[in-house]
């Protein structure tokens, strides 16, 4: 609810998704996950320290580095929001990634230190003294962390942050590894079995899978991944819902952080078409997207004869040959060069990355069927891997 009421409030008719309100429901909910972190931190360092339990004060610790890492998510929502400028003309959003893999590192380190702290105490045991304040203040960070985790997520869907996301999939650790430390405080007093520093490790395997996951997460988003199909589907349809479309291929996407998406495709257009009115109509399908998707997007335009009977007969045997080598294999941009002696056939084929075939292995089998042809066909091949 108070997730929503941030939304609205920061929102308030604009576009939830727009820079300016991700950077207000950002600063908001790292404000707010600053507070609730300092409260758990200071309460569970003092009742570890009071009652001589390390887990408790390394799940305090943790909260002390969540602390700081909402510290990070709250400059990086600054820094991220910044316009493009001349040295950066793709803007500043990737901020936000840089700053996810700070939150991972810091969380990281922390593991590791709390397995030293945690090893010590097995071999240094020492009694936990039990108490009822400690176990209420263990039951308050699971409940709070277990809210900071769905209210973290929440918004962080709905404004595209991976700060936001890491941050909750930390918080949800968080709770997991506080429950351990419960389950194990009530252990080591009613069944006399000192547990403290072994689930000191298992709190901070939690904590390290949870790093090693945010890590992935945001490499492969600096890296460049395949973007979601849904994504990829919306774009294709959309341009091919334009009359005069015939057909696109080539589509590449590139994520420079949330809000800041660009891409590229080739379009297909008739060629008897006036090159004029096919430049017009490319004009406004970009305008179209960058008013109403927030995507700059470049199409190329690609004149296709479709009035020309033997072009496209070469044309379909051509996409059948290459069916039957592999029903995956796809070829796009085709044009043929016809001749008195022979022709070309000249054209694109995309290769998907789980062909076994090398192109090499893919050219003969191409020339294999084009000799059963009663005239003298050659072929020009662009291969070609797909980017979506």
């Amino acid at each position: 609810m108070i997730g929503n009421f941030i939304l609205k409030h920061c929102a308030k008719g604009a576009e939830v998704k727009s820079n300016e309100v991700r950077t207000k429901v950002g600063n908001l909910s790292s404000i707010i996950g600053i507070g609730i972190n300092l409260v758990l931190c200071t309460s569970k360092i003092a009742i570890g320290t009071l009652f001589g339990s390390v887990s408790i004060s390394a799940d305090g610790i943790n909260n002390l580095s969540d602390a700081g890492n909402s510290i990070i998510s709250l400059v990086s929502f600054k820094l991220s929001s910044r316009p493009a400028d001349k040295e950066h003309p793709f803007g500043h959003a990737r901020y936000e990634y840089i700053a996810a893999m700070i939150v991972a590192m810091s969380i990281l380190i922390l593991g590791v230190e709390m397995i030293r702290s945690s090893i010590d105490k097995i071999i240094n045991p020492e009694p936990v003294n039990f108490s009822w304040l400690a176990v209420g203040v263990l039951i308050f960070s699971i409940l709070a962390k277990g809210w900071m985790y769905f209210f973290n997520s929440g918004v962080g869907k709905a404004i595209e942050s991976t700060v936001m996301q890491a941050t909750a999939a930390d918080s949800l650790s968080d709770s997991v590894a506080t429950t351990v430390v419960l389950i194990s405080l009530f252990i080591s007093t009613f069944f006399h079995i000192q547990l403290d520093g072994f689930m000191g490790i298992i709190v901070a395997c939690f904590i390290m899978f949870t790093a090693f996951n945010i890590l992935r997460e945001t490499l492969d988003n600096l890296l460049g991944t395949v973007p979601e199909l849904a994504f990829v589907q919306h774009i294709e349809n959309k341009v091919k819902g334009y009359p005069g479309i015939l057909g696109i291929h080539d589509l590449m996407i590139h994520n420079y952080g949330p809000n800041r998406c660009f891409a590229s495709v080739h379009a297909e257009v008739a060629s008897n078409v006036d090159i004029l009115k096919s430049h017009d109509l490319i004009d406004n399908i970009e305008r179209d997207f960058l008013n109403e998707d927030n995507i700059h997007l470049v199409i190329h335009l690609d004149p296709i004869v479709i009035d020309n009977p033997h072009i496209n007969e070469l044309y379909d045997f051509m996409k059948q040959a290459v069916y039957e080598i592999d029903p995956e294999l796809q070829i796009h941009d085709f044009r043929a060069v016809l001749g008195d002696s022979h022709s070309n056939m000249i054209f694109d084929l995309v290769m998907p990355y789980s062909c076994k075939l090398s192109q090499s292995e893919i050219q003969e089998q191409i020339n294999a069927k084009l000799a059963v042809r009663p005239e003298k066909l050659y072929t020009v091949i662009t291969f070609e891997r797909p980017f979506n």
